[in-house]
């Protein structure tokens, strides 16, 4: 398969939108900080609006992901990215406001579009052949990592240039925009719903929870894989500063991060790769785990940046991997809800892993705080390995006791034809 089965008018329409709603996203965080910075305390008050936000994202995803509904999904998305913009621009309206009631304003932002991840890729998929799903959460992977690349720089700009408002603002315009142009993509979301009974069960007759709680070992995936990338963001202008590097070359490195990662991602979709799904997202995060322990180890400036750059043309695989992981693993009405879980299971990650670096950070050296976050990664990807182990072989044995049960009956069937015969 290729990326033209996917260039499409549905699919550029679908990029717009993303566009729209995951760039104020991207932007929150640093926009938060510039925000306050310039009060007394500002930069603390500034981290932990951004850590409110994020913590409104999780209860977003976790609240309103499974209660998406492909039967009306865009409406649904619409409503939560309204509530999202106008969020974002109150933040901006009441910028000299109390801290608390920024907070307040900051955790509505990042949980009312809770849904609008898991939604926007089920819709993606929802518009492309099923051939070239791969292709997709490809494409998917890349435009994200580029606005990661972009919009932090663009937020910074703004805060310094025009206003400390100006990136929620903005942020406020792209999400309203994205909303609107939802109802401008076709029904093709419709598809999704064919399967949907409305009734809470899934193609097996299970009920939903069920259905994505089966699916864990990939939301550890998930976990494991952002908690490497907090390592690699949070603990990297430390580790510059104690090897006596500027810790302005944190920005140039991180940015270089982010383009390998869209390319690894573009890389991956060009071709089949050997091996199922999980088996190589559990490969790939090997992989970028190592190259983030050589991040922590590695000495000279340029070999810490190409490990850096190895590690993000690793992770893109990682995350498309692990998209067509849960894909397999869930029938089609459901996995809006199971990529909102894993997008859940992602922020946790990223949240955990930078609480635990920023405890490290107080009584340890970076490069054992990188070290001892590797070593986390390491247990929750042998959690995960051990549990898809498991899981397979489960399900050859089920499959070996069905034949062995359909050749007994079959075996039965015949003999009492031969009797019959005998008789006559």
């Amino acid at each position: 398969m290729s990326y033209r089965e996917i260039a499409t008018r549905p699919v550029l329409t679908w990029s717009l939108v993303a566009i729209g709603a995951r760039s104020p996203v991207a932007m929150a965080p640093l926009a938060l900080v510039f925000l306050v910075r310039e009060r007394p305390g500002g930069y603390g008050i500034g981290a932990l609006l951004a850590a409110v936000y994020v913590v409104g994202e999780v209860v977003g995803a976790l609240a309103l992901g499974p209660r998406l509904k492909a039967h009306r999904a865009r409406p649904q998305l619409a409503v939560g990215l309204g509530l999202g913009a106008a969020a974002f621009g109150a933040l901006g309206v009441f910028q000299e406001g109390h801290p608390v009631l920024l907070g307040v304003f900051a955790a509505l932002a990042g949980a009312a579009p809770g849904a609008a991840p898991g939604g926007l890729r089920a819709l993606m998929l929802a518009l492309v052949p099923d051939k070239s799903a791969t292709q997709a959460m490809s494409y998917d992977t890349v435009l994200t990592y580029g606005l990661w690349a972009a919009t932090p720089g663009l937020a910074a700009g703004l805060a310094l240039s025009v206003d400390p408002a100006a990136p929620v603002l903005l942020g406020a315009v792209l999400m309203a925009a994205g909303a609107a142009g939802l109802w401008a993509l076709p029904a093709g979301w419709r598809e999704v719903a064919e399967d949907d009974s409305g009734d809470g069960k899934d193609k097996s007759g299970g009920s939903l929870f069920r259905a994505l709680g089966a699916a864990w070992p990939v939301y550890v995936t998930a976990s494991a894989a952002m908690g490497l990338l907090a390592l690699a963001e949070l603990v990297l202008p430390a580790l510059l500063e104690e090897r006596e590097y500027a810790v302005g070359w944190a920005g140039p490195m991180l940015a270089g991060y982010s383009l390998a990662a869209a390319a690894g991602a573009f890389v991956y979709g060009l071709r089949s790769w050997p091996g199922r799904v999980r088996t190589q997202s559990l490969v790939l995060l090997l992989g970028v785990t190592t190259c983030v322990a050589l991040v922590a180890v590695l000495t000279a400036l340029a070999a810490i940046g190409a490990a850096l750059l190895a590690a993000g043309l690793l992770m893109s695989g990682v995350q498309v991997t692990r998209t067509l992981a849960l894909k397999d693993a869930l029938p089609a009405r459901h996995l809006a809800a199971g990529f909102s879980l894993m997008y859940a299971a992602a922020a946790l990650g990223y949240a955990s892993s930078a609480a635990l670096s920023g405890v490290l950070l107080a009584v340890a050296s970076p490069t054992a705080a990188i070290l001892a976050g590797v070593g986390l990664t390491l247990a929750l990807t042998a959690v995960s390995a051990l549990a898809e182990w498991r899981g397979r072989s489960a399900s050859a044995a089920a499959a070996s006791a069905g034949g062995a049960s359909a050749g007994g009956l079959e075996s039965a069937a015949v003999d009492g034809r031969r009797d019959a015969e005998s008789r006559l």
